[in-house]
């Protein structure tokens, strides 16, 4: 029988101690509420005696959400479990989680107590909680460099005071998978009280990253409870990641003969809501919610991707709410371009498709990134393009002499009707020499009357759009767009374009023996 794992949410509270990363109040409720929707089981508020303000927040919770259990964490120490329990009285679940440290070097330099001693307080403060809730989890703080002898004792005492869920922690992440499932599995044997009424859990920390990893070990030796946080934040290197543990569940079932009851398609929604306000970002190649995770770049990803998404995506992205998204950049190939424009409008023949892909691979060498609107550029600036019986005039060279206190000049060399032309010419910007230039070399019959720049998608690399305005000596306008990562460049094709489609436009005039344009 399939065993259902319960999930401890701590990232209220183990995670906001990521440097960095404190929440308000209403932050803190605004998250709870999402990890309601996401159906976690346990949603450890806070720890209420460190702040006014973390204990409003923990007693605004308990008011708040209903299906979860609301946990609230507390030393050994009258004081923090007194705070607890009145911060989670308004819970219609909730839950006190006491923990107590029971490695040599925890004992001895932080608590200063010996061994014995541990086994007294243990008992003696998780029967105080008891009084207050029927729920109490005890938590052995270090477990994983604890001596597994004592920690069986002070496991045994605290259940003999009532704890209905013992927390495993490896807090220092120092344990590995195989070690971290054996100790499990020796408190399942060990523990002479131990019965399945009572919890297991694991709370792994991912110093050596492998807090998942431990945590998944630990479900295969036994535990029913693991314990982390959304996008794996915590102290130092953090906590168990629960999206990556979630969906390790989800994605191999009948391996781990285990699953969870959360609403998988919440699990994009969390991640970017908690990653939003803690302002800790999402590494772009983690698993599960990176911005990559279920993006492919390579042409032969990408190919196999578009036969049959499962070739590389065994996981559906749909099941977290994302997409599959097939980036269009220096390495993909004419079969991710193609199904993006085709998706888009875009009917190409197999040139303009082999011209696109080339322009997008030369645009992704100069910049790392290719926007969409990019890809759109280049695809709409290649299909106007125009074909060989409609050009008449072709750029041979353009130089342009430009620096400070240098006024720009500019040359430049035109093929118009297979004649040879030449033009040189001042302005006072390198685009306006340029056209004044190209005005020198093909006479007053045309020009430029109006000259618009924008940048496709903004930044200093971004695909410069040009569109401009073409009159003739008959008061004809004809418009012309051209893109170049240089602005220069991009006027020059733009002001080539419109000439040419004026000097068609002249030729179809001649044909006809109209007496006026």
């Amino acid at each position: 029988m399939t065993r259902t794992i319960k999930i401890f949410d701590t990232t209220l509270r183990d995670g906001e101690q990521s440097p960095g990363a404190t929440l308000n109040r209403n932050e803190k409720i605004l998250i709870a509420k999402q990890l309601e929707r996401l159906n976690v089981d346990i949603v450890e508020a806070g720890f209420p005696i460190a702040s006014d303000d973390d204990f409003k927040a923990v007693n605004e919770i308990a008011k708040t959400i209903t299906k979860p259990i609301v946990c609230g964490l507390a030393r050994c120490k009258k004081e923090d479990i007194d705070c607890v329990a009145k911060a989670i009285e308004p819970a219609k679940k909730s839950r006190i989680h006491v923990f107590l440290a029971t490695s040599p070097i925890h004992m001895k330099y932080k608590l200063k107590m010996e061994p014995s001693q541990v086994i007294v307080e243990a008992e003696k403060w998780v029967r105080y909680a008891k009084q207050f809730t029927n729920d109490v989890e005890f938590s052995s703080e270090d477990a994983g460099r604890s001596e597994p002898e004592f920690l069986h004792k002070v496991l045994e005492k605290a259940i003999d005071a009532g704890a209905t869920t013992l927390n495993i922690p490896d807090t220092v992440g120092y344990t590995q998978p195989q070690e971290f499932g054996c100790l499990i599995k020796g408190i399942i044997e060990n523990v002479p009280n131990y019965d399945e009424s009572i919890t297991i859990s694991a709370h792994c920390h991912d110093d050596l990253g492998l807090s998942v990893a431990n945590s998944l070990a630990a479900v295969m030796n036994g535990a029913n409870q693991v314990e982390g946080t959304i996008n794996g934040i915590g102290e130092r290197a953090g906590n168990t990641s629960l999206e990556e543990l979630i969906m390790n569940l989800h994605a191999r079932e009948e391996f781990f003969n285990a699953t969870t009851s959360i609403n998988l398609k919440e699990i994009y929604n969390t991640s970017m809501m908690v990653s939003n306000l803690t302002s800790l970002m999402v590494q772009a190649n983690k698993a599960i919610v990176g911005k990559n995770a279920f993006a492919h770049e390579s042409g032969i990803h990408q190919h196999g991707i578009l036969a049959k998404r499962e070739v590389y995506e065994f996981i559906n992205p749909t099941t977290i709410g994302k997409e599959t998204e097939l980036i269009i950049g220096k390495h993909s190939g004419k079969a991710a371009v193609k199904d993006f424009l085709e998706k888009k409008g875009f009917e190409l023949s197999e040139t303009e498709l082999e011209r696109i892909t080339k322009k997008i691979k030369d645009l992704a060498d100069k910049q790392k990134t290719v926007f969409n609107e990019d890809i759109l550029a280049i695809a709409g600036n290649i299909k106007g393009r125009l074909s060989d019986e409609e050009i008449f005039v072709k750029l041979e060279d353009l130089k342009i002499i430009s620096g400070k206190n240098v006024e720009p000049e500019a040359k430049v060399v035109l093929l118009v009707d297979g004649i040879k032309k030449e033009g040189v010419s001042k302005g006072v910007g390198p685009v306006d020499a340029m056209a004044k230039a190209i005005q020198n070399a093909i006479g007053e019959e045309f020009k430029l009357k109006n000259y618009n720049l924008k940048a496709i998608t903004g930044g200093t690399d971004a695909l410069a759009d040009v569109v401009i305005e073409v009159e003739d000596k008959n008061s004809n306008i004809f418009s012309a767009q051209a893109l170049d990562e240089d602005i220069t460049m991009a006027s020059t094709k733009a002001l080539i374009k419109g000439l040419n489609k004026a000097f068609a436009y002249k030729k179809i005039y001649k044909k006809s023996n109209k007496v006026e344009l």
